[in-house]
């Protein structure tokens, strides 16, 4: 097979930027004559397999290189239509458990007025799909989708131009309905794949322009807004779908990785003759990279613990988590401001100080990571679980001192991410010892690996000063976070003057990086954290007082349906004991939440146990309800996790609880009632719902812990006192 053309480069988006993307730095000693010794063994690659009929022509592309678009310029770059009638929908975003591909399903589907059946969609493969950037932040649904159905739809025209030509009539007598091109006067009908024969429509669609025919409007779609099922469930319920971690090539062996016993350690020294005098077992070291590559896993496992008990290492000092918030306070990145509202400070009724902690925590995916890496000659091949396929594309060139144009990074749908795989680490790493020993080889990480050595959310501390007048309003703000980062920084309350920074500390004492709605998790309980104690200083009820300082719009509409649902004012009047009740609201990605839920304290065990959940979300026009909901409940779920136990615990730069069995995500058991309800709205865009549900859940429930004891609890995750007020 002929490799294609490089696809288009990556233009970030704002959304993007805000994204925390630091690569390990891997710089390894290659040089020409190493290929050359690769290429003089004989390597060999098979491609993958092609998809179908419908792709048969994907060799032919011709993206635009010019690098400043990141959009295709031409349909076909975006949609290809084989002569079996099946639709291709091309794109980099990646699937990764948020049902992007029915989504992508039905934007073409709508757009092309044909069957969902009839579309199949190819992702995540750096050789033949056009760059769509990062499968993050929330991005696909308000970029990727409408790019979708914009190519689509000037595939439309196309067709209907191309048929009305075949048959010689006007234009305005030819129409397309599920599936077929009808001349309504003659009744004649031509099918995609009947229009696909020949080379006419290829070059058709290359000419066409994705921007170039109308889209269909909110009101009268068919496909979309309707409860698709993923295309490839199935697959995935009884087992025959290979996630990333199933990928198998011919004569593959397996490579297991030297890891640092702490934080900061360097290695001085290590022996690696005891793994070499092992049969069928290959040793690589390249500067401080070692690794080891052998038949079975288990062999490779076994070399690696003789050379690991080998090594030496300079251990430098480590914060441990105990002093990790002393520690971010003391390594600010820059002078934290002062609150200067003096006037207002001068003439408040009632002043507010509070400061609210997070701990590091991890994205704990089912999948850990995983790569198979395959070289022929000086091509290299990999198939990985990342959300950046292109990034990882990028990182392996650097690594290996190679072209891009050299590197095809292929991602089959993966078991989870939540902003945890934008780094190619694994890639890397597979390709490195692939590399050196002649043959594919597959690379996972254990549990514990992914636990210690992939990112974390950063840990953080938010300092809140406000004041209050009279009346009890809001007349100054002023928040300060520590290395969280800047999402959701700005409150959506009048609150007269306010400063709302973000800093950075540095070094941080583990290493950071993109999270499921990133630094809003840790922002959003500060600040609704924040509001609730205000109002109670005010003498107001929570509800009240946000409405009180909310001006009209998205925000404030979830907040009063999200408490008219959960009954909030009859509630909170009849108080039970050990029952407290609990809000929170808050945007970020262009979308807005609001939950309201109870919890019941257990003072025997020490407890926090959340009862119901009632959460309304806003994201503008649902593409899919079924898949909506199914994002807001993997966002609750996991916003409980964040808010009642996860935390990272590290001393001596050693993670203490690196499993699953000491770091406890959300389990059955865990699960409350859950009350979800989507507002529909169409007179905005669509936006992206995998974030945005999780931001509420702590603030909601430190919240209700308050109502329910008169204990505030300022950090995550959220633990009782040993003693509490009865």
């Amino acid at each position: 097979m002929i490799m294609p053309d490089e696809p288009l480069p990556f233009i970030p988006s704002p959304e993007d930027e805000h994204q925390i993307i630091e690569p390990v730095e891997f710089d390894f000693g290659l040089r020409r004559r190493t290929f050359m010794q690769l290429v003089a063994t004989g390597l060999a690659i098979a491609v993958a397999p092609w998809p179908t009929d419908a792709q048969e022509q994907k060799q032919q592309r011709r993206p635009d290189k010019s690098g400043g678009n990141n959009a295709p310029k031409s349909v076909w770059e975006r949609i290809h239509i084989g002569k079996d009638g099946v639709v291709t929908v091309l794109t980099g975003k990646v699937e990764i458990g948020q049902g992007a591909r029915g989504e992508f399903t039905q934007a073409a589907a709508e757009e092309l007025r044909v069957p969902t059946e009839q579309i199949q969609v190819l992702m995540s493969d750096t050789g033949l799909v056009p760059n769509d950037g990062l499968t993050a932040g929330s991005g696909s649904t308000p970029r990727t989708v409408p790019a979708i159905r914009q190519a689509a739809a000037a595939a439309r025209e196309a067709l209907l131009e191309l048929a009305s030509k075949r048959w010689g009539v006007e234009r305005t007598s030819v129409e397309l309905s599920g599936g077929k091109i009808t001349h309504t006067v003659t009744k004649r009908t031509f099918t995609f794949g009947e229009l696909a024969q020949g080379e006419e429509l290829p070059k058709t669609l290359e000419q066409a322009t994705p921007s170039t025919a109308a889209l269909t409007a909110v009101s009268d779609w068919k496909v979309m807004g309707t409860a698709l099922p993923r295309p490839n469930a199935r697959d995935i319920v009884t087992g025959t779908h290979r996630y990333s971690s199933d990928i198998k090539r011919a004569d593959m062996l397996h490579g297991k990785v030297l890891r640092a016993p702490s934080y900061g350690a360097k290695l001085i020294s290590v022996d690696v003759a005891p793994a070499k005098a092992m049969k069928d077992v290959i040793v690589v070291q390249d500067g401080s990279f070692t690794g080891v590559v052998a038949p079975t896993t288990a062999r490779a496992q076994e070399a690696l613990d003789a050379i690991a008990k080998t090594a030496k290492w300079d251990e430098s000092p480590h914060p441990s988590s105990k002093e990790m918030y002393d520690h971010l306070r003391a390594h600010a990145a820059e002078a934290v401001p002062k609150n200067e509202f003096a006037e207002e400070l001068a003439a408040a009724k009632k002043t507010l100080r509070a400061t609210y902690h997070a701990a590091y925590i991890q994205h704990a995916p089912m999948e850990t990571r995983a790569a198979v890496a395959e070289w022929k000659g000086d091509q290299l091949t990999v198939w990985t679980g990342t959300q950046n396929p292109f990034g990882n594309r990028s990182e392996l060139a650097k690594a290996l001192r190679i072209p891009e144009s050299k590197v095809r990074v292929i991602t089959p749908d993966t078991g989870g991410g939540f902003g945890g795989k934008h780094t190619g680490e694994a890639a890397i790493e597979a390709a490195r010892l692939a590399q050196a020993a002649g043959k594919p080889v597959s690379l996972k990480w254990t549990r514990a690996e992914e636990f210690i050595w992939a990112y974390f959310r950063p840990a953080a501390v938010s300092d809140a000063e406000a004041t209050l007048d009279a009346e009890g309003r809001l007349t100054s703000w002023h928040f300060i976070t520590l290395n969280a980062g800047p999402s959701a920084l700005e409150t959506p309350y009048r609150s007269g003057k306010k400063l709302a920074r973000s800093i950075n500390c540095a070094p941080p004492p583990l290493r950071p990086g993109s999270y499921r709605a990133l630094a809003s998790t840790a922002n959003n309980f500060a600040r609704e954290s924040f509001m609730d104690e205000l109002a109670a200083a005010a003498g107001a009820d929570p509800l009240e007082f946000r409405l009180a300082h909310l001006p009209s719009g998205r925000l404030r509409d979830v907040l009063e349906e999200a408490a008219k649902r959960f009954k909030w004012s009859e509630r909170v009047k009849s108080k039970k004991k050990d029952i407290g009740l609990g809000l929170a609201c808050g945007t970020e990605k262009g979308s807005y939440v609001a939950a309201c839920v109870e919890v019941e304290i257990d003072r025997k065990q020490g407890k926090m146990i959340p009862r119901h959940v009632c959460e309304v979300f806003d994201c503008g026009p649902i593409i899919n309800p079924d898949n909506l909901r199914a994002q807001v409940e993997g966002g609750i779920i996991m916003g409980l996790g964040g808010a009642l136990r996860e935390g990272m615990e590290f001393q001596n730069g050693r993670m203490l609880n690196a499993s699953f069995s000491a770091y406890e995500v959300p389990r059955f058991r865990d699960l409350p009632e859950l009350d979800l309800h989507m507002l529909k709205r169409t007179d905005v865009a669509s936006a992206g719902a995998g974030e945005t549900p999780i931001i509420v859940i702590a603030p909601a429930i430190g919240n209700a812990v308050f109502h329910a004891t008169g204990v505030r609890l300022r950090e995550l995750p959220l633990t009782l006192p040993e003693k509490m007020p009865s």
